[in-house]
This record gives C-alpha cells, sequence and structure tokens, in this order.
C-alpha cells in the first residue's frame, strides 16, 4: 500500500471511495499534485515567456544562469524574497495580506475541481461548471480590496478600473458559458467533455470560442488588456505599493491564473482529455500548455489597448457576439 501511495490508480480508487477516510487521503494527494504541477507551470513558463518576448524583441532574453538561463527565474526568486518586506503605514494590513492570498487560493481552487480524466477528479458536481465561473465571480471584489487596502491612491484607482473591465467582460463569459451548458445538456463538466468525444465545441461554435478566448484574457489581466502592469510607466496597477516578497507571490499568482484559464478553454472548447495514444491527462495538459504558449505569443506581439476601447469592446461587441452565440446554438443544436 505504501510502495502505491502516489499511484494513479490507487488515487482514482481513492477519490471515488464513499470511505470517508479514503476519499479524504485521496484528496490531500490529489491536491499536492496540482499544486506540484501549478508551480512546475509557473516555473517552467515564467522561463518560456521571457525567452519568447525575448525572441520577438530581438534580444537574448535568460542566458547565463543554468543551461539557456533556466535557473535565471531561481536566482530572481532567491532575490526577491531576500528583500524586506514593506508596507506602507496607511494600508490596512490583514485585508491586504488575506486578499491577496484569496486570489491565490481561488485560482488553486478551480484547478482542483477540475477534472484531470474522466477518473481522476477531486469531485463530480451536477452543476460544476457553474459554480466554477461563480467563484470566479469573486475576482473583482478580491482585486478591489487589495488595490484600496494597500493605502495607495495609485493602486486603489487601478483595483477600479480592473474592477471595471471584469465586470465588463463577465456577462459575455456567463452568456458563452451558458450556450456550452446548452450544447452539453448541464453544467457538469464531466458530460461536458464527454459531448466533445466526436466534435470539439471550438467547431461546433467559434464565435462563442472568439468570444470566450478574449473574454478569459481580459479577465486573467494578460495582454492587450494588463492595464494591471504597465510597464513603460513603471507602475503594476493594483500591485503598485506590493514590495518585493509579495511581488513574487503575485507573480506566481498570475501564472496559476493562466494556467486556470487555458484548462477552462481547453475544457470548454478543446475537448479536455480527448486525444489519441496518450494518457487523457497527458492530452489535457498539452493543450493546456499550447493555449498557454499562444497566450504567451499575444502578449509579445500586441499593444497595451486603453480603458475607454477595452470596456467599448466588452459592452459594444462581445456582449452582442455572445448573445448571437447563444441564440445560434439554440437554433442549430438545440430548438
Amino acid at each position: 500500500m505504501i510502495g502505491n501511495l502516489l499511484s494513479y490508480f490507487f488515487l482514482a480508487e481513492w477519490l471515488s471511495s464513499s470511505n470517508p477516510l479514503l476519499y479524504l487521503l485521496g484528496l490531500v494527494v490529489y491536491a499536492i499534485a496540482v499544486a506540484i504541477v501549478i508551480s512546475v507551470f509557473a516555473y517552467c513558463f515564467g522561463w518560456i515567456e521571457r525567452k519568447i518576448i525575448a525572441k520577438v524583441q530581438h534580444r537574448h532574453g535568460p542566458t547565463y544562469v543554468g543551461k539557456y538561463g533556466i535557473l535565471q527565474n531561481l536566482a530572481d526568486l532567491v532575490k526577491l524574497l531576500a528583500k524586506q518586506q514593506t508596507v506602507p503605514d496607511t494600508a490596512d494590513k490583514p485585508v491586504l495580506y488575506l486578499s491577496i492570498m484569496l486570489v491565490l487560493a481561488i485560482s488553486t481552487f478551480i484547478i482542483f475541481l477540475l477534472p484531470l480524466s474522466p477518473t481522476l477528479q477531486a469531485s463530480n458536481l451536477g452543476f460544476g461548471l457553474l459554480a466554477i465561473f461563480v467563484i470566479i465571480a469573486f475576482f473583482p471584489m478580491l482585486i478591489f480590496l487589495t488595490g484600496f487596502s494597500s493605502g495607495n491612491k495609485f493602486a486603489d484607482i487601478s483595483a477600479q478600473r480592473s474592477v471595471l473591465i471584469m465586470i465588463a467582460y463577465e456577462i459575455p463569459m456567463m452568456i458563452v458559458v451558458a450556450a456550452a451548458a446548452l450544447l452539453s445538456r448541464g453544467y457538469n463538466i464531466q458530460s461536458l467533455i464527454t459531448m466533445q468525444s466526436s466534435n470539439y465545441f471550438v467547431v461546433l461554435m467559434p464565435i462563442g470560442f472568439v468570444v470566450f478566448f478574449i473574454v478569459m484574457l481580459a479577465e486573467l489581466e494578460r495582454p492587450p488588456f494588463d492595464l494591471k502592469e504597465a510597464d513603460s510607466e513603471l507602475i503594476a496597477g493594483w500591485l503598485t505599493d506590493i514590495s518585493a516578497p509579495f511581488y513574487a507571490f503575485a507573480l506566481f499568482i498570475d501564472y496559476t491564473r493562466m494556467f486556470m484559464g487555458s484548462l477552462l478553454i481547453a475544457i470548454l472548447f478543446f475537448g479536455g482529455w480527448y486525444g489519441p495514444l496518450l494518457p487523457p491527462e497527458v492530452w489535457l495538459l498539452i493543450k493546456a500548455v499550447i493555449i498557454s504558449l499562444f497566450i504567451v505569443v499575444i502578449r509579445a506581439t500586441t499593444m497595451r489597448m486603453r480603458i475607454d476601447r477595452i470596456l467599448r469592446t466588452g459592452w459594444w461587441y462581445l456582449v452582442p457576439l455572445s448573445l448571437i452565440n447563444l441564440l445560434l446554438v439554440y437554433i442549430l443544436f438545440v430548438g
């Protein structure tokens, strides 16, 4: 039993077991595995993103620390954590610390709820898809609390701008999710992926995919919607008054959220774990990595949008397009 503690077969059995002790043990092992996957993803994509952006800008990027600069992120992490943690006197420290930690906790919890295969999942809720996007709706509140409690007026204003964008883009996101639920006849994630065994939803509702992908970029505050971090103005939005140790934590949150968004796109539109030859978990991770690479390429090749254009895009274009997508799905596949 000890030798097979981390075995995939035992883990799948534990997570589906009716024995509370075995189920709890399975949850603990599964949580550790998810944490390891997130950490590896964050570290590798921290390096990959810097190399891709450097290539686009005709620079070398990380080069000298380790082979191909692979240890540069580790060196940066040690440097950031070694610096002094400072917080403004006007900040509400308990709220500031708690809100930042909750952003990471929610992102990790969403990844924890997503099934990695037909048998490997923490829970199989009948309303799992709806629950995940309801949880995502807490991001604007937490971001506002982070900026407001930091005691910095620039962080406060930036947090308000981020909240305006997220609220505008969450409406088309939920409409697209409703269209996906219509196709899968419910909000169960397993059923949604099973419905894509022969035809991916990206083929059945391409408009919905385009809308959802753009919305997810805005929700993750990735370029061209990255008002949180404006490099040319030397400011970091609602993280403006975060010192070095918390900035390292915030970078980890950024890549955790990107991994979460990539998994959601892979599950909603690209059949989740379906694919030939390889194990289902591997296929899901491959799809998430490819989507993440595409997100990185967009960062390297696009310019930041003004907030008025971002809001206009959300309200004037994405909301109508999401409604058109919902109507087409109902007419073509349900009605």
